[in-house]
């Protein structure tokens, strides 16, 4: 079926990779339309698995619209398992150096309300988290490794790290041309696009929350209508000393002002706006804060970046049709509080790379393509109701203040400070995969092997791990057939002796565990037949990466 972006028909190219006029039509395995993070980091995944991609980008440059500050931990896990930790961490110190520079000088003006804040914790409808209520001992926190220490990172330099990555890899990212039609068959999709025709096998929508790929496709997208508008801006300010640091409650909405020099927020209940395209003037946002404030004084001297946003929540049913894929926030949109949307998007593409590879290189088991919607869409579900939970908190109405008077006392305490701060940091994330161990579905933990290394360097190449901890020579037999597929690193961990075998997918995600997960407690081994036995392990290889090469045929 054709689709085109405009009212004149797109090319048409044949399956011999040719458009209508008999013109050679350049070929790859995948296109990706949209190269901001999502598209980018799927990118990499699909090129570190010897796969040929094309990135379609409309603009001719990064994006540095003020947008997402911050990664969660699934996030910064994935950019750890492919070697990026280091410069994020140089990332991250630049921007506690603004946050320092903000403090400082709101104190040089003599502003009220200015005091050193504990240790963020994250926040809920702006209802800020201590760091110090946190309880840090809970196991969920501990096994992240050097990636626990990663998070305050601004989506623009994300961007730029993740572009430089790309081009090592060999990936085309070709700016400043735009998807305007594609025509998907059972053979593969032919792309059209302002700069010449592309013939693909598969499509990947990463274009944003106002898909061309999307609504092209048909993709249904239901989901609960705006009812605010929120303005997010990077500017200068005079007779700002009144305004007060951090979140804000008012009469008339909420706004933020902070944690870096001339950020602001506001938002408004009084629906959508009425133009999101338009350009984001001072006069603008000097109104909406002022109103929002009470403060009538405060004056926006200049705009550096500045943004709209709504509440709309929505997401598709299905991120697949054929041979045309969705990701990000392509298939999902939402409010920004809580800041859940880029990572959301990074675990599509990772959730989503290795198992495309595959399929491209004809050796994936039947139905891992269509896991990428099982496993993706109830977590994508669940942000779409947190953010909907904030933003009902965030209503001035007198009935939502008490509410909030009321979940700010629970959050003063370190129960509720530990479960909305797993929450945010999606640390608590997990996939419903067979099996009963209670690794299996979660992100691996990063253990510290008795060879001096962690198990998330033994991730960079993208490749499937089986760990053999106990140096079993039956567990590696399982593995045989799956060279290419399969890497099996045999070491020891004796901070977890009992526990004996991992298998981690490319993704980071266990797909079968063996033995105790707890650092003392033994357990009997299990039946050959039992989900975490050693035909466990069997079942899971062939789930996720196919029969063996021996078995082949």
């Amino acid at each position: 079926m054709k689709h085109a972006a405009d009212t004149h028909d797109a090319d048409v190219l044949d399956t011999a990779g040719q458009d209508a006029a008999g013109q050679d039509a350049e070929v790859a395995d995948v296109v990706v339309a949209g190269g901001g993070p999502v598209g980018l980091m799927l990118a990499c995944e699909l090129a570190l698995a010897d796969v040929s991609v094309v990135v379609l980008e409309r603009l001719t440059d990064v994006d540095t619209t003020i947008k997402a500050g911050a990664i969660n931990s699934p996030s910064a896990e994935a950019f750890y398992r492919r070697g990026m930790l280091p410069r994020l961490a140089e990332i991250q110190q630049a921007a506690l150096g603004k946050f320092s520079s903000f403090m400082r000088q709101r104190q040089a003006a003599g502003a009220s309300q200015v005091r050193q804040p504990p240790k963020f914790a994250g926040h809920f409808a702006g209802i800020m988290l201590r760091g110090d209520l946190l309880d840090e001992s809970d196991p969920d926190f501990g096994s992240a490794g050097p990636a626990g220490d990663v998070g305050l990172v601004p989506q623009a330099e994300l961007e730029h790290l993740l572009a430089a990555r790309a081009a090592e890899l060999g990936v085309e990212l070709r700016r400043g041309v735009r998807l305007t039609g594609f025509d998907a068959d059972a053979d593969g999709v032919r792309v059209d696009t302002s700069d010449g025709p592309l013939r693909t096998g598969w499509l990947v929508g990463c274009d944003g929350g106002r898909s061309t790929v999307r609504r092209l496709a048909g993709f249904p997208f239901p989901g609960t209508a705006p009812e605010i508008t929120g303005r997010q801006a990077l500017v200068e300010l005079s007779g700002s000393d009144a305004l007060g640091v951090g979140w804000n409650w008012t009469d008339t909405g909420t706004y933020a002002h902070g944690p870096v020099p001339g950020r602001i927020l506001t938002v408004e209940f009084d629906g959508p706006p009425a133009d999101r395209q338009a350009p984001v003037t001072a006069e603008e946002l000097q109104g909406a804060l002022r109103r929002v404030s009470g403060v009538p004084d405060v004056t926006v001297t200049k705009v550096h970046s500045a943004t709209r946003f709504t509440d709309n929540a929505r997401q598709v049913p299905d991120y697949r049709s054929g041979r045309v894929l969705l990701a990000g926030d392509a298939a999902h949109v939402h409010s920004p509080f809580g800041g859940q949307g880029l990572n959301l998007g990074i675990g599509d593409a990772m959730n989503l790379g290795w198992k495309l590879a595959a399929t491209v290189h004809g050796r994936a088991p039947e139905g891992l393509l269509d896991t990428y919607t099982a496993e993706r869409h109830p977590i994508g579900a669940w942000v779409l109701d947190w953010s909907r939970a904030q933003v009902a908190l965030m209503r001035p109405e007198s009935h939502t203040q008490a509410l909030r008077g009321v979940l700010a006392e629970l959050t003063d305490t370190v129960t509720a400070t530990t479960f909305f701060a797993k929450k945010i940091s999606g640390v608590q994330q997990r996939y419903d995969l067979p099996g009963g161990h209670p690794l299996t579905g979660r992100s691996a933990p990063d253990l510290e092997l008795s060879d001096g290394s962690r198990l998330g360097a033994h991730l960079r190449d993208g490749q499937a791990l089986l760990l053999d901890l106990a140096d079993d020579a039956g567990l590696r037999k399982r593995a045989a057939g799956y060279d290419g597929r399969v890497r099996v690193l045999t070491a020891g961990c004796p901070q977890r002796p009992y526990l004996t075998g991992l298998l981690v997918r490319p993704d980071g995600c266990t797909a079968w565990a063996f033995g105790s997960a707890e650092t003392d407690v033994e357990v009997p081994r299990e039946a050959p037949g039992a989900p975490g036995g050693l035909d466990g392990l069997e079942a899971a290889l062939r789930r996720w990466f196919g029969a063996p090469d021996d078995a082949a045929g």
